[in-house]
């Protein structure tokens, strides 16, 4: 009798180590939580996130908060099943975030390059808005291309067959709409004087083009930059276009309350999709956010994932970010997801 309860003592005993064991062996997987939320009017590390100077701005009585998501990038199958039975996280495979291929390093450098073109884009946004537009410019001419003789170094391109060119992009996108060899009224201006002229797009690298490099730029009379680190992605986008503009216009965006939100944003202000909205609102409600700016391709997934008195604001681009926060500071009712 004694044997067998020795034998009995020991199986468990070697039960629990070969658990422990395994519940410690990481497995494919990493967990996603809530990130920190920053509020984009205020300070991080003791310095002001967006910065402005030659211009006076304007102050807030309440926040803008932009929503990360966390990443737990070497999971074990302890984390892993307390992340299962997690409303707040999720458990995914470990090449969703970090491809095949490719290093946590590398997918990290991207995630920053992403961040820094979100703020870029958000800057040109919110810059468009408050009445300074993109100009395209002429960079260089190619010798014997369709432009050379007609275009100068200098010029800026102003539309293309009658549709305005509002940025670089734009200029690309409608030279590269119709076939080369297409005939294409180019409107420009030079030294201040505006004119157009009719040139012949040719293919070159399988893609029409009319011979010139361009730059974009968007004079203002002040300096503006945006410092914050430790943060990847471009999903905070739309939130720092919302707070450039609440910095330099005198009415407070915020009403007073703290509006949290995400989403991609380009050049034009559309509002882009983005991952781990579960996780952001989440965030967000413990950050103590009364509404959530959600872009319009995550609402469905937004409404499967809600949070209590956290209502879901829908919004595709700038100019809708802004008239639902115009709404809800009137006291009406905004879009919702």
């Amino acid at each position: 009798m004694r044997r067998r309860g020795v034998t009995v003592l020991l199986g468990a005993l070697l039960t629990a180590l070969l658990s422990i064991g395994v519940l410690g062996a990481p497995i494919p997987y990493v967990v996603l939580g809530p990130g920190p939320t920053v509020n984009t009017l205020g300070t991080e590390n003791g310095k002001e996130v967006i910065q402005i100077s030659g211009r006076a701005t304007s102050t807030s009585a309440g926040q803008l908060r932009l929503t990360t998501v966390g990443v737990q990038p070497t999971v074990r199958l302890r984390s892993a099943l307390a992340g299962w039975f997690s409303a707040d996280e999720a458990v995914v495979p470990r090449e969703l975030v970090y491809p095949p291929g490719e290093t946590q390093q590398e997918v990290e450098k991207r995630n920053a390059e992403d961040f820094q073109a979100s703020q870029t884009s958000a800057e040109t946004a919110a810059l468009r808005k408050l009445g300074y537009p993109v100009q395209v410019a002429v960079k260089s001419v190619v010798p014997g291309g369709p432009a050379a003789g007609v275009l100068k170094v200098g010029d800026v391109v102003t539309a293309v067959d009658g549709a305005p060119v509002t940025s670089a992009a734009k200029l690309t996108e409608l030279i590269r709409a119709k076939p080369a060899g297409t005939v294409l009224k180019i409107g420009y201006s030079r030294g201040g004087a505006a004119a157009s002229a009719d040139l012949t797009s040719r293919e070159q690298d399988g893609r029409p083009r009319i011979g010139i490099e361009i730059d974009q730029r968007q004079p203002h009379p002040f300096t503006l930059s945006i410092d914050l680190g430790d943060i990847g992605g471009p999903s905070a986008g739309l939130m720092f276009a919302l707070g450039i503009i609440d910095k330099l216009e005198p009415a407070d965006l915020t009403g007073g309350k703290i509006i949290a939100g995400t989403g991609t944003i380009d050049d034009e202000g559309q509002v882009g999709p983005i991952g781990g909205i579960a996780q952001k609102l989440v965030g967000a409600k413990e950050a103590g956010a009364k509404v959530f700016l959600v872009p319009a391709d995550n609402c469905a997934e937004a409404v499967r994932n809600p949070q209590p008195d956290l209502p879901l604001l829908r919004v595709g681009s700038l100019d809708e970010a802004l008239k639902a926060l115009d709404t809800l500071r009137a006291g009406g009712q905004p879009t919702r997801c």
